[in-house]
């Protein structure tokens, strides 16, 4: 592709050579004549000295640089969009493979492909060009949009309501029961609380390998438009999550908790229940999110606290051996 045409789809400015040709994309140390290569970390601008790349994405024009440039506001965005025009994804031909168990009442559009042991319960309404793949479980009465990709393994219970463009990475549960128990002090006994709602995944959401989204008590748990949500993340029973959030791995979410859009959760964090995060909010990794938080911004530390007094905090902390070794001596006299 020459990279005057490519600049037109990413929405760049080109300086440089409009007629080079670039036929790949790589990493601006191993790159070679004829890729493109990208510069969002300035620790990497060094490397455009001895970089062998034909042109990079970046945010601002370098002047007297050597190679084309492609500009941009979010070079790391166009730098995603150039991935999947050089490399897009191969996923299989549409077809209904004779080894998979589809119940004849379910619904399946035209497109569709489904493969080897995979199941398809009953009242099942599948949409158009949707790929399953072999070892999926699909329970009874489920929806699954337009154009929605579930890897291998994956296991979908009854009664879940998936968008479109949706993607499922393998060994991902959605729909198990919530960790819902009532305890009875005069009997010594634990009574399971039937949990008797669904799972709702809006469209253009993904969930990573090995993650877990129960279904509701009463209701649904719903996680929004857009959202992307990491590996070995648990998302508890009435969970609500807004629209384009992201949630790392290894995040869990206790159950009846309310998330708004655009939130970043980072690794480890933990949420306790029935508490509400505001819209806007980032969380710092390993973080335990005890109360709700109200205002936008980024927080940290157990509890958590607005970033700047964690830092603080943590600066008093990690003062703490000279502080003692002062106080120490005062008290000998």
């Amino acid at each position: 592709m020459k990279l005057k045409e490519l600049a037109e789809r990413l929405g760049c400015r080109l300086v440089g050579d409009p007629d080079i040709e670039i036929s790949g994309v790589s990493e601006i140390q191993n790159a070679r004549s004829g890729d493109l290569t990208f510069l969002t970390n300035p620790k990497y601008r060094k490397f455009l000295k001895t970089t062998k790349a034909s042109a990079v994405l970046l945010e601002k024009e370098i002047p007297d640089l050597k190679i084309s440039q492609l500009v941009c506001s979010e070079p790391y965005v166009a730098f995603a969009k150039a991935l999947n025009l050089f490399y897009p994804e191969k996923l299989p031909e549409p077809g209904i493979s004779e080894k998979a168990s589809v119940s004849p009442t379910a619904e399946i559009a035209e497109d569709c492909y489904i493969g080897d042991f995979a199941f398809i319960g009953q009242n099942v309404k599948i949409g158009k060009g949707v790929k399953i793949f072999p070892g999926v479980y699909i329970g009874d009465n489920c929806e699954i949009g337009d154009h929605t990709v579930i890897f291998p393994n994956v296991t979908i219970y009854s009664g879940t309501r998936i968008g479109r463009f949706v993607r499922i990475h393998s060994g991902t549960v959605i729909g198990s029961d919530g960790f819902g128990y009532a305890f009875s002090k005069e009997e010594k006994k634990i009574y399971k609380v039937p949990q008797t709602g669904g799972v709702v995944i809006e469209d253009f959401v993904e969930i990573g390998a090995n993650t877990t989204i129960d279904r509701g008590t009463i209701g649904d748990t719903v996680i929004g438009e857009g959202t992307k949500i990491d590996n070995l993340v648990q998302v508890g029973h009435n969970v609500k999550i807004g629209k384009y959030c992201f949630i790392v791995s290894q995040v869990g979410i206790s159950g009846s908790t309310r998330i708004g859009d655009f939130v970043t959760l980072a690794g480890k964090v933990g949420v306790a229940g029935h508490i509400e995060i505001a819209s806007n909010v980032t969380v710092a990794a390993k973080s335990g999110i005890t109360k709700s938080i109200k205002e936008p911004g980024t927080y940290a530390g157990f509890p958590v606290r607005p970033y700047r007094e964690w830092r603080k905090i943590q600066a008093l902390i990690d003062r703490l051996p000279e502080i003692y070794e002062k106080i120490r001596k005062v008290l000998k006299g």
